[in-house]
C-alpha cells in the first residue's frame, strides 16, 4: 500500500510502528506475567500463560500486518497439511538473518503453536523485549564451553539441568521450540573459518539438539525442518525495514524423530553422539542440496 514511499521514509514508518505496537501489547504481557507470579495455582497460571500467548501471536500478526504496508514481500511458503496447531514440535532452521525470525513467526502464525527460542542468558537485559521473552517462559541458557568444564568439573551437566527445568513448563502446553542449529548466522567468511561440509550451510550442531529432545522427554511429537532461501543479496533487518528484501522461499518438511533420539545420552555416550551428528548431517545435506536448486531455477 505505501512501498511507494522512499526506503528511509518506509523504514522509519515500520520500525516507528513495531516499537508502538510492541510498546503497547508488551505492557499488559507483563503485568499479566506479575499476576501469574503472584498467583501460585496451578490452574490460574496455566490459564494466563495462554493468554500471555495470545497476547505474543496478536504481536506477531499486527507486525505482519505493518510489515505489509510499507514493503512489498513475496515469500513461496509450502507447509505440510500434517502440521496443528496442537502439537508439540521441535522447530529447526537454517540462520542466515535476523530477518529468519520474522519469516518464521509470519509463516508459521497459528499453524502450529508458538515459537519458543532458547536464548542467551545475556539476552534478558534486552529493552523491553527481554522481559517479554521471559514473561513468555523463554528458556534463557547459560552455555559452558569445553575449556571451562575441564576446569570447573562440578558444573558438568547443569547446562542440561537448566534445560530440563526450562523445558518442564513445555510439557503441558503445545509449544513449537525453535533451535538454529548452525548456532551462528552463515557467511562466507565463517563457512571457510569452521570448515564447512556444506556449499550454503555452517555444519550443524548437535548439543541443542539433544537437550531439547532429552529434556522433553520424547514429546515431541516430530520435527519440522524449515529452510529460507533469500533471493535478494540484501537480506538484513535493515533491509527489511528499508524494503530491499523482494521475495523468499520457504520449503518445510515435517520429519519424524527416531525413539533413539529422544533417550541417548549425548554427554556420556560417544557412539550416540556420533549416530545423532550423522542423523543431523544427513538431513543437512539433504538441506543444502535442497538449497542449490532453489537457487538455480530463480
Amino acid at each position: 500500500m505505501l512501498s511507494f514511499l522512499p526506503g528511509p521514509l518506509k523504514a522509519l514508518l515500520t520500525f516507528t510502528l513495531v516499537i508502538i505496537n510492541t510498546v503497547s501489547l508488551c505492557t499488559p504481557l507483563l503485568l499479566l506475567s506479575l499476576v501469574k507470579i503472584l498467583i501460585p495455582l496451578k490452574s490460574v497460571q496455566k490459564a494466563l500463560t495462554q493468554v500471555l500467548i495470545w497476547i505474543a501471536e496478536t504481536w506477531v500478526y499486527i507486525n505482519g500486518v505493518i510489515l505489509g504496508l510499507a514493503q512489498r514481500l513475496d515469500i513461496d511458503v509450502d507447509i505440510p497439511d500434517s502440521l496443528r496447531y496442537g502439537g508439540w514440535y521441535l522447530v529447526t532452521c537454517n540462520h542466515q538473518s535476523w530477518v529468519d525470525i520474522v519469516v518464521l513467526q509470519k509463516v508459521f502464525w497459528r499453524k502450529i503453536p508458538f515459537l519458543k527460542f532458547f536464548l542467551k542468558q545475556e539476552l534478558i537485559w534486552v529493552p523491553v523485549l527481554g522481559l517479554a521473552w521471559w514473561a513468555l517462559d523463554f528458556p534463557f541458557m547459560k552455555r559452558f564451553s569445553r575449556d571451562f568444564l575441564q576446569k570447573h568439573p562440578k558444573m558438568k551437566g547443569k547446562d542440561l539441568e537448566t534445560t530440563q527445568k526450562a523445558c518442564a513448563k513445555f510439557k503441558e502446553i503445545p509449544v513449537s521450540v525453535m533451535n538454529f542449529v548452525e548456532g551462528t548466522r552463515f557467511n562466507e567468511k565463517k563457512k571457510v573459518k569452521h570448515q564447512s561440509a556444506y556449499e550454503h550451510l555452517l555444519n550443524p550442531k548437535a548439543g541443542g539438539v539433544a537437550f531439547v529432545l532429552s529434556a522433553m522427554g520424547g514429546q515431541l511429537q516430530s520435527m519440522v525442518d524449515v529452510t529460507i532461501v533469500y533471493h535478494d543479496e540484501n537480506f538484513e533487518f535493515w533491509d527489511l525495514m528499508f524494503g530491499r528484501v523482494k521475495k523468499i522461499t520457504v520449503k518445510i518438511v515435517e520429519r519424524p524423530i527416531p525413539e533413539r533420539m529422544a533417550l541417548g545420552d549425548y554427554e556420556g555416550d560417544p557412539g550416540f553422539r556420533d549416530e545423532l551428528r550423522q542423523w543431523l548431517g544427513g538431513i543437512w545435506q539433504e538441506k543444502d542440496v535442497m538449497i542449490s536448486d532453489i537457487k538455480s531455477k530463480r
